[in-house]
């Protein structure tokens, strides 16, 4: 990849299917000239904060960016805390949206116009070290982070996941549960689409009925792309979805059971995205098949004691990873847990990563999760804590299958039932939800003279 410059879709001639919308299919030759018209009509400034809802709409603003020398900012949350922080680090900044907010920004807004209904008669070229969008970290564990990507960077990391899914030769209709500004999302719809040769839906179905009708819309064969936690709801909804051709998940760690089940109803396999917003995506496995992962082409691993580094064609130069991997001579490796996440306890090493999956596996759980407290204010028992929503299955029983399951010394001291978890679009739970959860239930067995629980 040596030329200065680089196409703007690569998968795809002029009159190939990029898109599928309620409308129908959309060209590549009218997605150029949707482009080229959004560029043209955007205001002077070169940060634009990516709110739109629609897929397509997305793939417009990315493309319009590219092209005009602009950067794409893609926040992982929409919290007026959040956009408040993009207005002070990006000045001059606009966020873009589908439509009118509910109530006003704390940055100005703009909203989509209608695009054009022509057809460009080329494919436009973007730098091939142009910055074109700035992804952030989900602040699962603190204050989400940028990471800027190049044009370059992200055509080979198109190409490679396709080659890496075998999508290359076989390209698929993409239906994503997941936002696109999301790393995983905008690299496994948008950039699978624009460089892997595949097409993508237009909207972000959420519920598994909204699921089926997003499938019916769109030519076999299917793709799915979406999360543990999408997964799971979707089988405990007994919805009968059309034929899919294959699943691809990740933001966390798929669970082998639920994977087995879903490759059993469908009859199509499951596949795995290792990977970060910092490091990009970096690896693949077909979770039935064990636990190994296998890298994409061009990837590479450096490590030194228990810290990894990855780099490589796609990579945005040498990125130290947050996971603890075992790594085998040939590359291939698995996955420990995350720094952040190991938990040494009496002279015993697991992960929350590990412990989670238990909690989750036992019969009648719907979700849970394992909280370490890091913070003096907040420990209160010096000891693992556990929340779970399992409204039928009392808290002994809970404990007593957990004994069975992982060592005594992890057992959470306290395992609180709750109604629900709170997860973003992606499924993730933050640290800060589960803070808040821990100080309820400290606030409440051990309250002290005005409510202070610290």
């Amino acid at each position: 990849m040596s030329e200065p410059v680089l196409p703007l879709v690569s998968g795809h001639a002029l009159q190939g299917t990029l898109a599928w919308t309620p409308r129908g299919p959309v060209s590549v030759a009218r997605y150029c000239a949707d482009v080229q018209a959004l560029a043209r009509w955007l205001p002077a400034g070169r940060w634009v904060i990516n709110l739109v809802e629609d897929r397509y709409h997305c793939a417009v603003l990315l493309g319009a960016c590219a092209v005009s020398g602009r950067v794409s900012l893609q926040p992982s949350s929409q919290s007026h805390a959040v956009l408040r922080q993009l207005a002070g680090a990006y000045p001059g900044c606009h966020a873009l949206l589908d439509a009118a907010p509910a109530q006003p920004l704390p940055v100005p807004t703009l909203q989509m116009p209608p695009l054009a209904a022509g057809a460009a008669p080329a494919i436009p070229q973007v730098p091939r070290d142009a910055t074109v969008a700035v992804l952030f970290t989900s602040g699962s564990t603190g204050q989400p982070t940028p990471h800027a990507k190049t044009w370059g960077r992200l055509m080979a990391n198109g190409r490679s996941e396709a080659r890496s899914l075998g999508l290359d030769g076989c390209p698929h209709t993409l239906v994503g549960t997941v936002p696109a500004q999301h790393s995983y999302g905008f690299e496994s719809t948008l950039l699978l689409a624009l460089h892997g040769g595949c097409a993508f839906w237009s909207g972000k179905p959420f519920y598994p009925q909204d699921l089926a009708d997003a499938l019916d819309a769109v030519p076999r064969p299917r793709l799915v792309v979406t999360t543990p936690f999408h997964l799971a709801h979707i089988l405990a909804s007994h919805v009968r979805l059309p034929a899919v051709d294959r699943w691809l998940s990740a933001t966390a760690p798929l669970d082998a059971a639920l994977a087995a089940q879903v490759e059993q109803d469908s009859s199509a396999p499951v596949h795995e995205i290792y990977g970060s917003t910092e490091s990009a995506q970096l690896a693949t496995r077909r979770t039935v098949q064990g636990a190994e992962w296998t890298l994409m082409p061009g990837v590479q691993l450096e490590q030194q004691g228990d810290t990894t580094w990855a780099h490589g064609v796609h990579v945005e130069g040498r990125v130290q990873l947050s996971d603890v991997l075992a790594v085998q001579p040939d590359g291939r490796f698995t996955l420990l847990g995350r720094h952040a996440d190991m938990v040494n306890l009496a002279g015993r090493r697991t992960s929350l990563a590990y412990l989670n999956e238990m909690l989750r596996g036992i019969d009648g759980v719907q979700d849970g999760a394992f909280f370490l407290p890091h913070d003096d204010a907040l420990r209160q028992v010096g000891r693992l804590a556990a929340f779970v929503v399992a409204p039928d299955v009392p808290a002994a029983s809970l404990q007593a299958a957990l004994r069975e399951r992982i060592d005594p010394v992890f057992l959470p001291r306290p395992l609180v039932q709750v109604p629900a978890l709170a997860r973003n679009a992606t499924g993730k739970l933050l640290r800060a939800t589960l803070e808040q959860l821990y100080r309820d239930w400290a606030a409440a067995s051990f309250p002290r003279e005005g409510g202070d629980a610290a």
